[in-house]
């Protein structure tokens, strides 16, 4: 009597099915690993200051001029690094830049900024996305009222004192951020302004125009 039976009912066939997909799934895993620990990890200073294409530029990125611009060549807006300027009125060494950097990290974590903010898109919605801040406008406004001569030291008086200088209808309570602690918390800013986040926030630059016409924050 002949076995009619179909490859489709065949327990071995579906055990070799099932390590050959288990098998290709787990290399494309590992080659995905591989590319986006590529794609995260932090620039060199040395490849800044050469002009080297960074997602995620080295700290001494607080040291140049940050723009975000429209490539017609990617669909989206981009981050775009532009020449030295001072921060906080020097330029920072590596070392320094990634220390005010890890501070402003930790700063921003034992304040607990994303109960409120988000960040690359992660945290709550209470309060403005803050992956852009360091590019809204309400900052060069900000300087007259807070009587600073640049942006950072505008942001930096802000969050010390957030009650003097309301910006938003949910106003930001005074946390007791100290001078220093403030000054970190406005380079992560920065730094996270220069992220290439493909393009998110969304439209930022129409929001921005819109901000210009009498519209709410950037950010």
């Amino acid at each position: 009597m002949s076995n009619n039976n179909s490859v489709w009912t065949s327990i071995p066939f579906w055990r070799r099915s099932a390590a050959w997909a288990t098998g290709v799934a787990s290399v494309l895993l590992i080659m995905l690993t591989f590319d986006t620990i590529g794609q995260i990890t932090m620039g060199s200073a040395e490849g800044l200051e050469k002009g080297e294409a960074q997602r995620v530029p080295a700290p001494t990125v607080i040291n140049h001029h940050i723009d975000y611009k429209m490539s017609a060549k990617r669909g989206h807006e981009v981050p775009v690094i532009g020449k030295k300027e001072p921060f906080f009125g020097k330029e920072w060494s590596p070392k320094d830049a990634e220390a005010l950097l890890h501070l402003g990290k930790l700063t921003s974590q034992a304040k607990n900024c994303m109960n409120c903010h988000t960040l690359l898109g992660n945290g709550a919605y209470y309060a403005p996305d803050l992956t852009k801040a360091w590019l809204d406008p309400k900052w060069a406004q900000m300087i007259q009222t807070t009587g600073a001569k640049t942006r950072e030291e505008a942001m930096a008086k802000f969050l010390q004192h957030p009650e003097m200088y309301p910006t938003h209808e949910r106003r930001m309570p005074n946390l007791k951020i100290t001078e220093k602690e403030a000054q970190g918390l406005v380079a992560f800013l920065k730094h996270m302004s220069s992220i290439d986040t493909n393009g998110f926030p969304r439209n930022f630059s129409k929001t921005v125009e819109q901000f210009k016409q009498g519209g709410t924050n950037a950010h």
